[in-house]
């Protein structure tokens, strides 16, 4: 019998689930990850580190909490609340003190100014650091939702100020305990 020379590809990048050669560059980087998902109802966010034996996620908030802790009204797959979900993000890491992350998207493809870059500026206006290009952030008026009112017509404005007030104060709260 003949021996094939063709070699299997693992898995999961046989599923087009994992690129390994820039998760080696993830992993060698010895940092935490900001994995950034977006389902079809929310965004997930979670901050991972490695560890032989698997993944260890330290911490994770969904955009649909956004609701049921702070009163967010609005879509919670915008760029406001992608916004606010990063920041939220941004100040659970300090509290556990991590103060830097590296972004992983996986193998979506982020859009300039698009939502993935909503969360991470969420998490750098909270204190975070990410290494990150300051041309690929959206501006401060999408992040807002001013945008949504030209052709919505909802003033999601006001709500994003009050919701990200709230916020402020749950960590004031909690970083004087």
């Amino acid at each position: 019998m003949a021996k094939s020379n063709y070699v299997l590809a693992l898995k999961r990048r046989r599923e087009g689930k994992t690129n390994y050669k820039k998760r080696l560059a993830f992993l060698m980087s010895n940092k935490p990850r900001l994995v950034v998902r977006i389902t079809n109802t929310q965004f997930i966010a979670q901050i991972v580190r490695y560890n032989p034996e698997g993944d260890i996620t330290e911490l994770q908030f969904n955009s649909s909490s956004l609701k049921k802790k702070f009163g967010w009204e609005h879509n919670v797959k915008n760029l406001p609340s992608a916004y606010l979900t990063g920041y939220v993000l941004g100040k659970m890491a300090l509290q556990k003190g991590i103060d830097e992350v590296i972004l992983d998207v996986g193998l979506r493809k982020p859009h300039r100014k698009g939502r993935i870059y909503a969360l991470v500026k969420g998490m750098l206006d909270a204190g975070v650091y990410i290494p990150h290009d300051p041309s690929i952030l959206p501006d401060e008026d999408r992040l807002k939702g001013l945008h949504i009112k030209k052709y919505l017509g909802k003033d999601i404005a006001s709500k994003f100020d009050e919701v990200k007030g709230k916020i402020d104060k749950m960590f004031e709260k909690t970083k004087k305990k």
